[in-house]
């Protein structure tokens, strides 16, 4: 079942709630943040969004798109630990027409993949069958995201 579209941006309000496990957003800088996707390719996709609402690359400032790629480091680093996947999609879908779900606020997908990840609930019903729940995927990419950015003793 899905939700009625909001008015609004997800990506620009998300942040603004200030509820962050709330709104699965896994890590702040000043300029971009890290999210899980609250409808997943995979358990483990998240999200680098920059702050500013933007929808193109060209349109960011170099310090944007450097913490996009710095927060997109972090991320598969994130999913490393917390998940071992076996490789990633690392992407963006640029405009309706290459399947950007929101297409006026610029986001970045890490993907998680494993060998053999496809099944066939997406081609039979169109749906796709996560192993793990949400709140558990932000529990477990949390204590992965914590255990890398403690002090080195």
């Amino acid at each position: 079942m899905t939700e009625p579209k909001k008015p609004g941006c997800v990506f620009c309000q998300t942040p603004a709630s200030g509820d962050d496990r709330a709104g699965l957003i896994l890590h702040r800088d000043a300029l971009a943040y890290i999210i899980l996707n609250r409808y997943p390719y995979n358990s483990g996709h998240l999200m680098v969004v920059p702050f500013r609402h933007v929808a193109r690359p060209e349109l960011l400032s170099g310090d944007e798109a450097r913490a996009m790629m710095e927060l997109t480091g972090l991320a598969i680093r994130v999913l490393e630990r917390a998940m071992s996947p076996e490789g990633f999609n690392v992407g963006m879908n640029l405009g309706r027409a290459a399947g950007a779900g929101i297409d006026d606020h610029l986001h970045m997908h890490i993907v998680p993949r494993w060998v053999g990840d496809t099944n066939y609930m997406p081609v039979l019903a169109d749906t796709k069958v996560l192993p793990q729940h949400l709140e558990e995927t932000y529990e477990r990419m949390g204590e992965a995201l914590s255990a890398l950015l403690a002090p080195r003793r």
